[in-house]
């Protein structure tokens, strides 16, 4: 006979009130997992008392085999019950936490970007600044001797009527908004030592019509550069370098004779840009040329001793060729769509 508590009504009832006690107080089915292994499990009183019948007299097994079954089915069921119930329960929580109010009105936040434009002035100020240039900036309202005298342009030039330029009150204050950053060249040569490097970026202002391809307030870079000994080569050489980080490595540009005050002899500079929709082709970019004597006599640089070249071109062009754009006005009508289509990247 085994020293194990016996098979009896008493010991089974014990065994099966413990269980049905853990089963009712387990109040998640995690825990109602460790009830169900250590009251119905193999280690489980009832299982150690049905290990028993062993022991039991041949007449009695088939009644203490009932007893003990009858206690465990009792206890399974009670756990499969318990269980459900915890489910439901638990499952509703779930449903309750992830409820959506279809009726709230949605999120619209999101995260914030910089223009395009403003992306594109920093990244050629960083490619100048790369070649060893300077950024130079200067005022939007400027006199008229920076914005023309000095840049060379006469006074009964087309540039200085009303119909070109934005004039500010009152009516001979010589003040303009001025219609290029060329001024800002003839500041950074007043202000800098001999040689100077300089690339202006920043707004400009024109009585240009709103249309696809025109602004009346847009964005130019211009640059300069005075030094000993600089000619169209150096020219030339700055401009493709500058058009192949722009447009590619296979970019390349044609210079056009042309006329500006401000240089002499002058060039209309195409881009070749051979990534184009439709196939590659030439694009007018901007104007060059070396800068005209009269413009570095206004300035105190003596020709004779110093020579240089300056260049200049559209922001907005440039953003227009590298994406593929057909509209100037959505750069500035302040749909967020167009920004977003760009990223943090231009």
């Amino acid at each position: 006979m085994s020293d194990s508590v016996q098979i009896s009504e008493e010991s089974v009832a014990k065994a099966t009130d413990a269980a049905l006690e853990a089963v009712s107080g387990a109040a998640t089915v995690s825990e109602l997992k460790a009830v169900r292994t250590a009251h119905a499990g193999e280690g489980s009183p009832l299982a150690k008392l049905n290990a028993t019948l062993r022991d039991v007299a041949p007449e009695n097994k088939a009644a203490a085999g009932k007893l003990v079954g009858q206690a465990r089915a009792r206890i399974t069921e009670a756990i499969g019950t318990r269980e459900a119930q915890l489910a439901e329960v638990e499952e509703q929580a779930r449903l309750a936490q992830e409820t959506v109010d279809v009726t709230a009105v949605a999120s619209r936040w999101t995260e914030g970007a910089r223009h395009p434009l403003a992306l594109l002035m920093e990244r050629i100020s960083d490619i100048f600044v790369g070649m060893g240039w300077e950024v130079a900036e200067g005022p939007e309202l400027e006199h008229e001797w920076f914005n023309f005298d000095a840049l060379n342009t006469d006074g009964d030039h087309p540039a200085r009527t009303m119909q070109d330029t934005l004039f500010v009150e009152p009516e001979g204050s010589q003040l303009v908004l001025r219609s290029q950053t060329s001024p800002v060249q003839i500041r950074s040569l007043l202000d800098r030592e001999l040689p100077v490097y300089v690339v202006a970026p920043g707004k400009v202002f024109r009585r240009d019509e709103l249309d696809v391809t025109h602004l009346p307030a847009f964005h130019q870079v211009e640059g300069i550069a005075i030094d000993k000994g600089l000619t169209m080569a150096h020219l030339r050489g700055t401009l493709e370098h500058f058009a192949r980080l722009m447009f590619g490595d296979e970019a390349k540009i044609r210079l056009r004779p042309n006329f500006f005050p401000f240089t002499e002899p002058s060039a209309e500079m195409d881009v070749w840009q051979p990534n184009a929709k439709g196939g590659a082709r030439w694009i007018e970019w901007g104007g060059c040329g070396m800068v005209n004597h009269n413009v570095l006599r206004a300035a105190g640089v003596d020709p004779e001793v110093y020579q240089g070249f300056a260049f200049g071109m559209g922001i907005e062009r440039t953003l227009m060729f590298r994406n593929e754009l057909k509209d100037m006005r959505d750069m500035i009508e302040g749909d967020i769509r167009f920004s977003q289509q760009f990223g943090m990247v231009v």
